[in-house]
């Protein structure tokens, strides 16, 4: 599955809202950053290990208008992931992490989702 891209207008339904039916992992990201451009293929060749109906990969780009969700989720630095479940923050990370990790991250929160 490719990385549904989200946006400040319609973030409270493609994510908070749809983590109430499965986990949702939200890459909050910048073209300019390094470290984000290591990650977004990691994650999403991660992403395609799993059933759609379990779990839902989002991104944000952390430009104009859409900084106000780095903010209200006190993002310091790029790339942050979040998982959402039930409309709720359950877990992060920063930077770019390996695949191991990354999978690790998503089963994890499963386990808490199920």
């Amino acid at each position: 599955m490719a990385a549904l891209e989200v946006n400040i207008d319609n973030f409270d339904t493609l994510v908070l809202g749809e983590s109430h039916h499965r986990l949702v992992v939200l890459d909050i990201s910048a073209q300019w950053c390094g470290p984000c451009n290591i990650l977004e293929p990691i994650i999403n060749s991660v992403s395609l290990e799993y059933d759609e109906k379990q779990f839902l990969l989002t991104k944000i780009e952390a430009e104009d208008e859409n900084m106000k969700i780095a903010g209200r989720y006190g993002v310091r630095g790029f790339p942050t992931v979040i998982a959402f479940i039930n409309g709720q923050e359950v877990d992060r990370f920063h930077s770019a992490q390996t695949a191991n990790f990354v999978r690790e991250f998503i089963d994890d929160n499963l386990d808490k989702n199920s």
